[in-house]
């Protein structure tokens, strides 16, 4: 059985999901999935600061998740933990 293959929303390209970090945006503040099972749409992006602030900055959570969606300050430093 094949691995499930997600794009990321920062830069484009497709990897295998274990590779992503999921956010989801159930009340409309984006949020780290860390178990990757939260009910709803999620956005997939690779752990690089580089490819969640070029979403960020494209908009690109909001079309995915089609919804605006809020992202805390604090985000950033999750990204960077996990």
């Amino acid at each position: 059985m094949s691995e499930p293959e997600r794009t990321c929303v920062g830069c484009g390209r497709k990897a295998p999901q274990r590779e992503l970090v999921r956010f989801v945006a159930p009340d409309g503040t984006l949020r780290l999935d860390r178990g990757k099972r939260s009910p709803g749409r999620g956005a997939y992006v690779h752990a690089r600061l580089s490819c969640f602030e070029r979403a960020a900055d494209r908009r690109a959570f909001s079309r995915t998740l089609r919804r605006n969606v809020r992202i805390p300050e604090n985000l950033v430093s999750e990204l960077e933990r996990h």
